[in-house]
């Protein structure tokens, strides 16, 4: 397993697509995906770029999880399938820890949350890696974080 870390989430001033970017904390590789709005604004919310006034659902359920003294431990994006990626929440609870099936923007929005790291399998970053430095990100304008 390969740590990552957060390194976009934002909508693509050329598609206008939501996009999730992962990088490899020690690498140039990354993993680029697209997402929903409502998880690019939980991840936005959970790495801090923006603010809500009122909980959202990665928040809540958080939440939820922190009163019954389960945390999540790490997320894994582990398999691409019809060219969607698969993640799965490693989590601890006082039964054990327990994998769960996931979708890796709801993963990532949880575990920014819980401070838990990120990683993905070395086949799946040879399969859909992308070198980073390929990308042209722009200006830091045309880096919009969702709000």
């Amino acid at each position: 397993m390969k740590p990552m870390r957060l390194e976009l989430v934002g909508v693509s001033p050329q598609t206008g697509t939501h996009m999730l970017v992962l990088r490899e904390a020690d690498g140039n590789r990354a993993l680029v995906m697209g997402i929903g709005a409502a998880e690019a604004l939980a991840i936005a919310a959970g790495a801090g770029k923006i603010q809500r006034p009122r909980p959202l659902t990665h928040d809540l359920l958080k939440s939820v999880l922190d009163r019954v003294d389960v945390r999540v431990t790490s997320v894994i994006v582990h398999d691409v399938r019809d060219e969607a990626f698969i993640a799965s929440l490693e989590i601890n609870t006082p039964n054990g820890v327990h994998e769960v099936d996931c979708r890796p923007s709801d993963g990532v929005a949880l575990a920014l949350r819980f401070d838990a790291p990120i990683y993905a399998d070395e086949k799946v970053l040879e399969q859909s890696g992308i070198d980073i430095t390929t990308l042209t990100r722009g200006s830091d304008d045309d880096a919009q974080w969702i709000d």
